[in-house]
């Protein structure tokens, strides 16, 4: 059977997210801020028109941005979490099969799909999506996951395609590989590119043409699967199951600096306990909890230190974990000191069911199994502000420089639009 891939890629999705909720945003530039109002990190296609960089900080792109009426915003993660989440069971419609790529892109297999029309079915998984979520999407629809990138690309540039693309007739695919970079090919890279141009090798086409052994020597056996994939020979199916991570880490920098004990414990319990969340959602538990504290790293009296504790047995229990991690920042702790970042790094990690007890432990594994369940399923379904541990408080001093946040439209019921 011949492979067949679509890529569903969201436009500009954090703008689009913003959109979805306050329609006074259609047509207006829209800029989305990193964590604490940093820099930019997404921008409408009418912000992009105005020159409007991605990644400039804020202070120094304000004056433009005050000046040409840009709408600026926050990073409302919770509310693009679950647009996202909204986006994706509505492409489930589609096809059994789905791998989830990022937060804003997914891959669709339409291996069975050959005896319809490709061009209308990638048009009507377009419009659904827009319909039921909003959100506006771009498809591209090829026989290898590159391809299918290729085609999402050009669908997005060309006014002819209108946002859907479908790349299965060899003339098509000359001509789209021949108007695409070698930059712009997936896995390719600024630096891999810089490379391949010292070689000859400027568009897609040319680096489909090399010789296998020129791929091997000048990118690697991963960069020679991408010239395979260019000419049409699938060498990545779909990853149905993300695969588990072996490190998760939760830290953010504070709105403002700290030197209270309970301020910091407050931001910890935070931190420790989406990390358990995570551990969870991949079923698995870990062993070793590291707690880390720093100081602001341009203050002379810069401080930085971590605290590494092996657990008896791997867990994913918040009640253990919040545990160990207040008792390693207790001993990290220096009064007199002005924090800027703390954060959790749990590691060690083993699946769920393969976590071998410990005959010292004294945790009831089966009763925090249970109370877990039921604390996942109630922020699930009431967002995750609903529960909350005593130690983590209802102080705002550590949570991130928010000035321009949206509601959380879709998770929190003081969120929800009002008419009238």
């Amino acid at each position: 059977m011949t492979s067949l891939f679509a890529i569903v890629d969201c436009n500009n999705f954090y703008a689009s997210c913003e959109r979805v909720f306050n329609p006074a945003l259609n047509g207006r530039p829209v800029v989305v801020l990193s964590n604490n109002d940093g820099c930019i990190i997404a921008l409408s296609n009418e912000a992009k028109a105005l020159g409007i960089k991605m990644g400039t900080p804020y202070f120094q792109a304000r004056p433009q941005l005050e000046k040409d009426g840009v709408a600026v915003f926050s990073s409302n993660y919770e509310l693009y979490g679950d647009m996202s989440r909204r986006v994706v069971e509505t492409l489930q419609q589609f096809t059994p099969n789905l791998e989830v790529y990022s937060i804003d892109e997914s891959f669709l297999d339409l291996g069975d799909f050959y005896k319809i029309d490709l061009q209308s079915y990638a048009k009507t998984i377009k419009e659904t999506v827009f319909q039921w979520t909003g959100i506006p999407v771009a498809v591209g629809v090829a026989t290898t996951k590159t391809l299918a990138k290729v085609a999402n690309r050009l669908s997005k540039k060309s006014t002819k395609a209108d946002g859907v693309l479908v790349l299965t007739d060899e003339r098509h695919i000359e001509a789209a590989l021949k108007r695409t970079d070698v930059g712009s090919v997936w896995g390719i890279g600024r630096r891999y590119a810089t490379k391949l141009a010292g070689l000859g090798i400027h568009t897609a086409w040319d680096l489909r043409n090399v010789t296998d052994g020129f791929a091997k020597k000048h990118l690697t056996v991963v960069g020679l699967r991408t010239v395979k994939e260019l000419r049409g020979e699938s060498c990545m199916e779909l990853e149905h199951m993300p695969p588990a991570k072996q490190n998760i880490c939760t830290s953010r920098s504070f709105g403002e600096t700290l030197t209270e004990l309970t301020d910091l414990e407050e931001a910890l319990a935070t931190h420790t306990v989406r990390c358990a969340m995570k551990l969870r959602k991949q079923k698995s538990c870990a062993g070793v909890i590291t707690v880390f504290l720093m100081t602001n790293r341009f203050t002379e009296q810069h401080y930085y230190y971590s605290r590494t504790i092996k657990l008896d047995s791997p867990t994913s229990s918040e009640l253990d974990l919040l545990r160990h991690a207040t008792r390693a920042l207790k001993q990290l702790y220096r009064p007199g000191l002005q924090y800027k970042k703390a954060g959790v790094i749990v590691s060690d990690i083993v699946p769920a069911n393969q976590v071998q007890l410990s005959l010292l432990s004294s945790q009831n594994t089966e009763r925090d199994t249970k109370l877990m369940h039921v604390l996942d399923d109630l922020r699930e379904k009431y967002g995750n502000k609903f529960v909350k541990y005593g130690v983590q408080g209802t102080g705002k001093k550590w949570q991130l420089k928010e000035e321009h946040i949206s509601a959380c439209y879709t998770t929190d019921l003081s969120g929800l639009l009002k008419v009238g």
